[in-house]
């Protein structure tokens, strides 16, 4: 593959390929995840800071999370931690010990070596809408259930878009295939239509350790080359208030023991499964997170941990959940914060309340985002496609999306902020004087085609010029593209013996039955 920095701008199935729709070529910017060059939005003070961390410590020493997994029990049981029935208490010096030896920054390297990814630090990933059941788009028109296809269509909007990093779980579930096998026929899809990092799902040991070995299979490693730096991640959810479920815990352990990346993400709707106050939703949030890493680094000491927020709101009048308020909004910006205190890397999320690409879907999303960035998140899950409250992905979603994405990207380029002779342009302005315009200058001309963001999916013309063109709306212009991005995708390169190897895993497994379901 080219080194990404020679990577072409424009966007295609494969990247540098520009397509055309209606004689305009849709342009993308390329590779290149973004760092925060501003500081984090804190809106805690040091006393905020210790009352958060201190009620989090004493959940987890006076009240305990109920662990549903007897092997967790026992490890934890052998590790000091007090243990009545599945109810675990651990101290907080045990805690921070325990939290203190997983790394502070760490990469994730896929097939392709030019899509690894630093999570930590400064650095910001986004990922693709991941396990909504349903699916929507402008030709159908209407909510139906996920297909193979679809989901397919939507890993490729992952391949082709550089401002998506990361593959999450399935971008919708495909319920025409079955449960026992699912996670072979998607794996391959997403191994063979995407070589950018990949998601397993920890749902019963058959289902993680099929991910981990097509994974290790699709990136040509031996088991020891695998296991020696992370090349997949898992995202968990406690069941919250106060509880981890069996299988989750299973593949949590199962990947801590390979050395894989590990994401614990508590879903805590405050109002309804924690606290209607942000600060007890977000002390309440990282006492579920922390405890899972405890688990994973007294497992295998300095194995790659991050703590993820999903803590958001329900309506009180209806118990909905609610996204992109301006509660979410804080308690995300809380949860870097405590998270740069515990020295972790953090996961939030893209989301909205929203049920199809409309003015509520973009602005709901677009805070969700934006307290991403802010909040110094490292990991954005559902970033682009995610529709009410995660029932729902769409292909026009998941474009306008990108569109917010790159102008993040764009917000982040250190060159809006530089401060140099050229910049400051003292020698244009002069030659300009009181009267003319900057328009013909030639400071003007040697900058103009990368002075400023131009958009692939916006329409700056005036309403007489939109009317003219058609009147497209957004949401339309998105389905246009889709359908084009489809029409003429190309998956990413893969050797043949690889794809050989793969087929005949995913074959083997699917003549074992799979992984057992209950149905």
């Amino acid at each position: 593959m080219a080194d990404a920095s020679k990577r072409r701008s424009r966007g295609g199935g494969r990247a540098g390929a520009a397509q055309r729709r209606g004689g305009a070529v849709i342009e993308q910017m390329p590779w290149n995840p973004p760092v925060m060059i501003d500081r984090p939005v804190e809106p805690l003070n040091e006393e905020g800071i210790a009352a958060i961390h201190d009620g989090a410590m004493r959940i987890l020493e006076e009240i305990g999370i109920e662990f549903l997994n007897p092997e967790a029990l026992e490890i934890l049981r052998e590790a000091g931690c007090t243990i009545d029935g599945e109810n675990v208490r651990m101290g907080r010096d045990f805690v921070m010990e325990m939290v203190a030896k997983a790394p502070s920054a760490f990469t994730i390297t896929p097939r392709n070596p030019d899509r690894k990814l630093t999570i930590g630090g400064n650095h910001i990933n986004f990922g693709n809408v991941s396990s909504p059941p349903n699916y929507w788009d402008m030709e159908i028109g209407t909510k139906v259930s996920g297909t193979r296809e679809m989901c397919q269509n939507l890993i490729k909007l992952t391949q082709y878009f550089n401002c998506i990093h990361f593959a999450g779980g399935y971008p919708v579930e495909p319920v025409d295939v079955h449960a026992s096998v699912r996670h072979l026929d998607v794996l391959f899809d997403k191994l063979t239509l995407c070589d950018k990092v990949m998601h397993a799902y920890s749902l019963g040991k058959e289902r993680v350790e099929d991910v981990m070995e097509m994974v290790r299979i699709a990136g040509g490693h031996t088991h020891e080359e695998f296991e020696a730096s992370p090349k997949m991640y898992t995202n968990i959810n406690s069941t919250s208030p106060l509880k981890h479920d069996y299988p989750m815990m299973d593949g949590w352990m199962r990947l801590a023991r390979r050395g894989q990346a590990l994401v614990v993400t508590p879903f805590t709707l405050a109002g309804a499964m924690a606290p209607v106050t942000m600060s007890g939703a977000v002390a309440q949030s990282l006492a579920e997170g922390l405890c899972a890493i405890v688990l994973a680094q007294y497992i295998n000491p300095g194995v790659a941990c991050a703590i993820g927020t999903f803590t958001s709101n329900v309506d009180m009048k209806s118990g909905a959940p609610a996204f992109g308020t301006p509660e979410y909004m804080r308690a995300t910006q809380m949860t870097g914060q405590m998270a740069r205190f515990y020295g972790l890397p953090m996961r939030s999320s893209g989301v909205c309340a929203a049920n199809v690409p409309d003015g509520q879907a973009m602005w709901e999303t677009s805070n969700s985002l934006w307290a991403a960035v802010q909040s110094g998140s490292n990991m954005v899950y559902h970033a682009a496609g995610w529709l009410e409250g995660g029932l729902i992905a769409s292909p026009e979603k998941f474009i306008m999306d990108c569109e917010v994405l790159q102008q993040i990207q764009r917000y982040m380029d250190p060159s809006l902020t530089a401060t140099g002779p050229d910049e400051i342009a003292l020698d244009a302005i002069k030659s300009v004087g009181n009267d003319g315009h900057f328009f013909g200058i030639q400071h003007t001309q040697d900058r103009y085609a990368t002075a400023f963001y131009q958009p692939f999916l916006s329409d700056w013309k005036n309403y007489e010029g939109w009317e003219a063109a058609g009147g497209v709306w957004t949401p339309e212009r998105a389905h246009g593209i889709f359908k084009e991005i489809i029409a003429n995708f190309e998956a990413p390169p893969m050797d043949a013996a690889i794809r050989e190897e793969l087929e005949a895993f995913v074959a083997r497994r699917k003549a074992e039955g799979g992984a057992p379901t209950d149905f």
